[in-house]
């Protein structure tokens, strides 16, 4: 497939080799969401061991949910495990689009579109509210989040928030966090009020994009795609740990999406540049590997029972399918002449959503296979799409990350 890279053997990794911890001045370009390049790797990363997990009961952030199994935190997102929230509401996907400012509503059903809203200028993503009641389109530009309400799809009055270029959701559902990308900065919510709790200026984090969470919730790790890095965050002080730098720092279109491996031991984050995945380790200290997949990867999607990994190589046309806990390649879906972006994974299982970024349309893949069920014409720039209702029992933000 165009831009592939090369699979490098699974060999132990010396982890101080690589323990980029270090933390210095960007001296990287800045650039926007538009260009693309990509690297050769170097770097690989050993299987998880298989034997089961000994690990005691994670102590989680006060006013978190417990983890109920630290071997698969996302246990109870499994499929058709609805909250009395995400049970109430309509079977509906939102497309939010970047050009042409609006969002496209998708019957998940018929795969036909059968309405849309204005949401501001430039709609960057649909993120679901920590308690699941409520979907957010996000307008970076605008300065405002569009609320919709899921049981309906109806959308309400314009909210003002600082720069939502991405919106995460703290675990113990304290404040919602607008990832001010133009700012380099953070900026907290009252999830309820939206009255401004504070701000975290991340200076040295050019293109902050994309978060996880910790197994315990206590650490956030947030992307730099212009910066060629991370940056790791205390949750509860809201502050600066420490930056980590990749092994090489890309900042074209660097990091990307960022997922926690399903027994919390690493992190995986895609580069579009690298074409593939850094591997974070799960305390987020060090870089402790590296997977090819392909050309512009970027997004990065669970199946429902968390033993696959679906990344989205957006330049290379194609969908990697990776062990979620060893990395290792199961299958390579093609997307021919598409750009599979970002989306989500339907609360059956059954199918993968996809926005088609450069190409102005949505892609519904069959789990089981990889088949392109659907090709569905939508606005210009479609970006952070959200297929509703998810499992889970709370949502982290994004498009619909939840444990």
């Amino acid at each position: 497939m165009a831009g592939r890279l090369p699979r490098l053997a699974a060999v132990p990794l010396a982890l101080a080799v690589l323990a980029g911890c270090t933390t210095f001045a960007d001296g990287g370009q800045e650039t926007t969401h538009a260009g693309h390049t990509s690297a050769s790797a170097s770097l690989s990363l050993s299987p998880s061991p298989s034997a089961a997990p000994t690990t005691p009961a994670v102590n989680v952030l006060p006013g978190m949910p417990a983890v109920v199994d630290p071997a698969n935190l996302y246990s109870e997102a499994g499929a058709g495990m609805l909250s009395p929230a995400a049970a109430a509401a309509r079977p509906l996907v939102y497309v939010p689009h970047n050009k042409s400012g609006d969002v496209r509503v998708i019957d998940a059903a018929t795969f036909q579109v059968i309405g849309s809203f204005p949401a501001g200028v430039e709609v960057q993503h649909v993120v679901p509210s920590w308690d699941m009641q409520t979907l957010y389109a996000t307008d970076d530009i605008g300065n405002t989040i569009t609320p919709i309400d899921p049981t309906t799809g109806q959308n309400g009055p314009r909210i003002p928030v600082v720069d939502p270029y991405n919106m995460y959701f703290l675990p113990d559902g304290s404040a919602a966090v607008s990832v001010a990308e133009a700012r380099r900065s953070l900026v907290f919510y009252d999830p309820h009020t939206w009255a401004e709790q504070g701000q975290l200026a991340v200076p040295d984090c050019g293109g902050i994009d994309h978060a996880d969470f910790t197994a315990d919730g206590r650490t956030a790790v947030f992307t730099c795609e212009f910066a060629g890095r991370v940056a790791v965050v205390d949750v509860a002080t809201r502050t600066l740990l420490r930056i980590i730098d990749m092994p090489t720092r890309n900042t074209h279109m660097g990091p990307q999406d960022i997922k926690l491996s399903p027994d919390g031991q690493r992190f995986y984050i895609a580069d579009s540049d690298q074409g593939g995945l850094w591997v974070l380790d799960g305390a987020a200290t060090q870089v402790i590997g590296q997977i090819p997949t392909g050309a512009g990867a970027h997004g990065l999607y669970l199946s429902r029972d968390a033993t696959l990994l679906y990344v989205t190589n957006r330049l290379a046309g194609s969908v990697s399918v990776l062990d979620a806990r060893t990395g290792a390649e199961r299958a390579v879906w093609p997307v021919p002449g598409g750009s599979p972006d970002m989306g989500g994974v339907t609360a059956d299982g059954s199918q993968l959503w996809l926005s088609g970024r450069y190409n102005d349309e949505v892609y519904v893949l069959s789990t089981v296979d990889g088949r392109l069920l659907a090709r569905i014409p939508v606005g210009a720039g479609p970006h952070g799409l959200c297929v509703w209702p998810q499992p889970g029992r709370y949502s982290l933000g994004h498009t619909g990350v939840t444990r």
